[in-house]
């Protein structure tokens, strides 16, 4: 058994069904060896895009991604989707190839310090040293990248624990020449070689298999769970706030739903909570949170930091008594110090404060009222602009209006970009659990081609949706070629307004200039078309309709397809800068 069957049969036995890669020969092992043991290797076109894919599996499913990148630049590769993760929480397994143990820091091909590089990115990094301890090593990694607060993990595993002993033994001794040679400087080397390849390989045939354990979340403590309770039952203008750490219970997220839906207090949902509620429900609220959390006297946050996204917690009524329920002990206090705060797992939190407050009956029934009053001015605002023309294009409010009624219940919604995607953030709903997926607090360009890999291949029988800014489409296009390979039938819509608009907006009012935002309306319809997927023009906005119905058909006979929307531009967004 070699160092690549052990990580497969560990990966099998802990539940994984995806390993995303591109090949290397530091690596080929691991690919060989998770085949045999039944996951499906899926191989992309840049290392970032496996550690994206891993990313999005991780957050669809609770299981931690896994992603093997070659040594070196294989390596490097991947750092901007490995920040996003550990900022974004999610739980990943990295291998990362490496120079054979014998040749560590002697100028082997791709050799660098790996270890530096990815500490600081990571949870736990750690290089193997010898084959007993793959398995052990892998398990632990496992309960690491789930522990607390989840995130990633590095494993750098050199070649030679990969390859069965004989192998390795043979190339060592032909390399080095030292068993054709009578010399004694040959002869002390080959005594070295024997005594590391006994240390690489010594006890590797007794290995054993660990079960998998349940991961370390922070107990809810119950006397603040009951003060909790006691707060909010004497509310009488709650808001709740949910974030992405409270999904990280990917399997809990029907329960979660249920517990928020018997709270029934006003419910604003961010990141991986988005789609919590399905498209529609009495309680669920998209527009004006600020005003809102502003109004409210008791405010609930959970799974949710105080950073820029809620005004670094100057959004919330100065006077309202601040819930906060995080696993992190830093985002529970940072920028924000809460009336209660709550060390514990989000989704959990919400289930056993459901289970401990009583129900509603109409109580909050008039602020409700008041929030819906200003949500559905909100969607009346939007409706009215998305009938006004934008020059000589279509109008991308009007272009969002027609996907949202053209999605089917059971679709996936992968956003990557800025000024397009945030619009249609607006605009377009979720339908269910775990179906939305953006970058994350990082706001990482780039995500939408790796991110759609993972989800289609979690969901096969969902429609997968990427919602593309054109500046954002370019990072990660060439996965239509995976997607295409991998029988992916994913929908692109990229909204071409030939600018990087959130940016040229404010710079060109402020600075005077567009320098560095101007684009080309390229043919990104023929760049999928290139890879092997379907390409779609769409330059009149009577045809929106019939654009999305033959996308739609064409995907239902698996093919992957992109939709060139040729938009323009729009004050929709004005003064939405973030930085």
């Amino acid at each position: 058994m070699n160092g690549g069957t052990i990580i497969g049969e560990v990966l099998r036995k802990h539940g994984v069904e995806f390993i995303f890669t591109l090949c290397g020969g530091h690596i080929s092992p691991i690919l060989v060896g998770s085949d045999k043991a039944g996951i499906k290797v899926v191989d992309v076109r840049d290392e970032k895009n496996a550690v994206f894919a891993a990313d999005a599996v991780a957050r669809m499913t609770g299981v931690p991604g896994i992603a093997a990148v070659t040594a070196g630049p294989g390596l490097t590769n991947t750092i901007t989707a490995i920040k996003n993760a550990q900022m974004a929480q999610s739980p990943l397994i990295v291998f990362g190839g490496a120079t054979a143990t014998v040749l560590k820091g002697r100028g082997s091909l791709q050799d660098i310090d790996q270890m530096s590089l990815m500490a600081p990115h990571v949870k736990w990094a750690t290089s193997l040293k010898a084959v007993k301890d793959i398995a052990p090593t892998l398990e632990r990694a496992f309960r690491i990248s789930q522990a607390g607060v989840p995130g990633p993990v590095f494993i750098e595993v050199p070649v030679d624990l990969l390859y069965d002993e004989a192998t390795v033994r043979e190339w060592y001794m032909k390399e080095t020449g030292v068993d054709k040679s009578k010399a004694m400087g040959a002869k002390l080397l080959k005594l070295y070689l024997n005594r590391h390849l006994g240390q690489i390989f010594g006890g590797a045939e007794k290995v054993k298999f660990g079960e998998p354990i349940d991961s370390d979340v922070p107990d809810l403590d119950m006397d603040q769970l009951k003060e909790a309770a006691e707060i909010l039952n004497g509310a009488q203008r709650p808001v709740l706030v949910l974030g992405s750490q409270t999904m990280l219970q990917a399997q809990e997220a029907h329960a979660i739903a249920s517990a928020v839906r018997s709270l029934g207090i006003p419910t604003f949902l961010g990141g991986m909570a988005r789609g919590l509620l399905g498209s529609e429900s009495d309680i669920q609220f998209k527009h004006k949170r600020s005003a809102a959390l502003k109004e409210a006297d008791v405010v609930i946050v959970a799974g949710f930091p105080f950073d820029f996204r809620l005004g670094y917690g100057r959004s919330i009524n100065s006077k309202a008594t601040l819930i906060a329920a995080n696993r992190s002990a830093l985002e529970l206090r940072k920028n924000r110090r809460p009336s209660l705060a709550i060390r514990c797992d989000a989704g959990r939190f919400i289930q056993a404060l459901a289970d401990n407050t009583p129900r509603p009956y109409g109580r909050w029934d008039s602020w409700i009222d008041e929030c819906r009053q200003r949500e559905d001015a909100r969607n009346n605002e939007i409706a009215d602009q998305a009938k006004l023309p934008a020059s000589e294009y279509i109008n991308p409010l009007l272009l969002c209006k027609h996907i949202e009624e053209v999605m089917d219940d059971d679709s996936v919604m992968v956003v990557d970009g800025g000024d397009f995607v945030a619009t249609a953030a607006y605009i377009c709903k979720p339908r269910s659990p775990l179906s939305w997926l953006d970058p994350g607090v990082f706001g990482t360009l780039g995500v939408g081609g790796g991110f759609a890999v993972g989800a289609a291949l979690c969901r096969p029988k969902a429609e997968t949706w990427i919602i593309w800014g054109d500046g954002s489409a370019a990072y990660s296009l060439s996965e239509f070629d995976t997607c295409v390979r991998h029988g992916l039938p994913v929908i692109a819509v990229v909204g071409t307004d030939a600018s990087w608009q959130q940016i040229a907006r404010e710079q060109v009012e402020i600075l005077g200039t567009p320098l560095g935002t101007e684009l080309r309306r390229t043919d990104y319809h023929k760049v999928a078309e290139g890879y092997g997927g379907k390409g779609l023009l769409l330059d009149d906005p009577e045809k929106i309709p019939q654009v999305l119905a033959k996308a739609k058909k064409l995907a239902a006979k698996g093919h992957p397809v992109l939709i060139n929307a040729q938009i323009g531009a729009t004050d929709f967004r004005k003064g939405s800068i973030s930085m």
